[in-house]
C-alpha cells in the first residue's frame, strides 16, 4: 500500500524524461521536460538520480559509516560538518520552531528504542494497527525538547549539540533534498522530483501537472491536485509500522511528549506549501495534531485521511493577480498605484 503524492507525466515525447527507482526505503521519481542548466532532460534526470542515491548513503542512520551516523556518534559538542548536513540540522531547528516542538527531529533514541533500527520489511496492515492501537489523542511537544539545543553555523559549517543528542534525518531530509534539486532544475521547462512522499514541482514553462493523493488503506486515488510549482508532502502511519516486543502497534511518527507512537485519529496528511520541506513539516504537524488541529496546518491546501478511511480535501487558496485587484480600487487610488483601470 502506498501513501504518497505521485507526480504524473504529461508529455511522452523525447523532450520529457522520467526515471523511478528505489531510494530512501521507498520510491523516488525524477521527471524533467526541456533542456536547461542540468543539460538535456535525460541528463538532468540522470543527475537527479545520482544525487538522490548518494544522499541516501550519506544521510542514512542505518549505515554506521554515513555522515549522519558519524556526526551522531561524535563525542565532541561541536562537530565540523558539510554544508548539506548543516542545512539539514537547520531544517530540524526550523521544524521545531514553526510547530512549537510538535515536529521534533531529535527523537533518535526514542525511535530506536521503539525498534526502528533498520529498514523495515512489509509493514503491519493499517487496519490491524488501528484495531490494536490505544485511545486516540493529539500529540504534544516535549517538556525538554532537543531541537532547541542545536546550534548551526552555516558559514563555517558546524553543528553544536549535547553529544548524547541524535538527529534523525527522516522526512525533513527528503523535503530538503527535493528542494535542492528544484533549485538546480528551475531553468528547465518543467520538473517534478518525488522523494519517497515529498514532491517538488516547478520549471520555467509553468506546466500544470496532476498530483494524485493515494489512500493508505487500499492505494486508491482519493483526490487529484493540479499544480505547476511548489511543494507537496504526504506523511502517514501506514508504511512504516510494526509490532513491538509486547505486541503493541508502533510506527515512526512519535509523540514528543511521550516518545511513543502517536495515534491521533489522523492516519495520513498531505500538505501543499511553497517548498517540499515546508510541506513535510506541515504534513507531520497535521497528523500529530489530530482531527481537531490538522486542518490548521494546511493553509496552502492538502488532504486529511482519518482512522475510518474518510478523508477531507482542502483546496489551495486562489491566487489573485495585481490586475484583478485593480477593479476593486477607487479610480484615484488605482491611478496613484499605477494600476490601469
Amino acid at each position: 500500500m502506498t501513501a504518497q503524492a505521485q507526480p504524473i507525466a504529461v508529455d511522452d515525447s523525447p523532450t520529457e524524461a522520467i526515471d523511478t527507482f528505489a531510494c530512501f526505503g521507498s520510491t523516488c521519481t525524477a521527471l524533467v521536460s526541456g533542456a536547461g542548466r542540468e543539460g538535456s532532460p535525460q541528463q538532468a534526470v540522470a543527475r537527479a538520480r545520482t544525487a538522490l542515491l548518494a544522499w541516501h548513503d550519506r544521510f542514512s542512520r542505518f549505515l554506521p559509516t554515513s555522515e549522519l551516523s558519524r556526526m551522531n556518534a561524535d563525542p565532541r559538542e561541536r562537530v565540523e560538518v558539510t554544508p548539506l548536513m548543516a542545512r539539514l540540522a537547520q531544517a530540524a531547528i526550523t521544524a521545531g520552531a514553526l510547530t512549537g516542538g510538535l515536529v521534533d527531529a531529535t527523537l533518535l533514541a526514542e525511535i530506536e528504542t521503539a525498534g526502528y533500527t533498520k529498514d523495515l520489511g512489509e509493514p503491519l496492515a493499517l487496519e490491524r494497527a488501528l484495531a490494536l492501537a490505544p485511545p486516540r489523542a493529539p500529540a504534544r511537544p516535549s517538556r525538554t525538547p532537543g531541537w532547541n539545543r542545536i546550534e548551526v553555523d552555516l558559514g563555517a559549517p558546524s553543528i553544536a549539540r549535547p553529544p548524547s543528542l541524535g538527529l534523525d534525518s527522516g522526512g525533513l531530509a527528503k523535503g530538503l533534498f527535493a528542494d535542492i534539486l528544484a533549485e538546480r532544475l528551475g531553468t528547465h521547462d518543467a520538473f517534478a522530483i518525488g522523494c519517497a512522499g515529498d514532491l517538488a514541482l516547478g520549471g520555467s514553462a509553468g506546466t500544470m501537472r496532476p498530483v494524485n493523493v493515494e489512500s493508505p488503506f487500499d492505494g486508491s486515488v482519493l483526490h487529484t491536485f493540479h499544480l505547476s510549482r511548489g511543494g507537496v508532502a504526504t506523511s502517514g502511519i501506514g508504511r512504516r509500522s510494526w509490532l513491538d516486543a509486547d505486541g503493541r502497534p508502533v510506527h515512526h511518527l512519535l509523540d514528543p511528549s511521550t516518545g511513543r507512537a502517536a495515534f491521533t485519529g489522523v492516519v495520513q496528511a498531505t500538505a501543499l506549501a511553497p517548498t517540499a520541506l515546508m510541506a513535510e513539516i506541515y504534513a507531520k504537524a497535521a497528523i500529530l495534531s489530530g482531527p481537531e488541529g490538522a486542518r490548521g496546518w494546511l493553509t496552502h491546501g492538502g488532504a486529511i485521511v482519518f482512522d475510518d478511511g474518510s478523508f477531507e480535501a482542502i483546496a489551495p487558496p486562489v491566487a489573485v493577480e495585481a490586475s484583478q485587484l485593480a477593479s476593486f480600487l477607487p479610480r484615484q487610488s488605482a491611478a496613484a498605484a499605477g494600476v490601469a483601470g
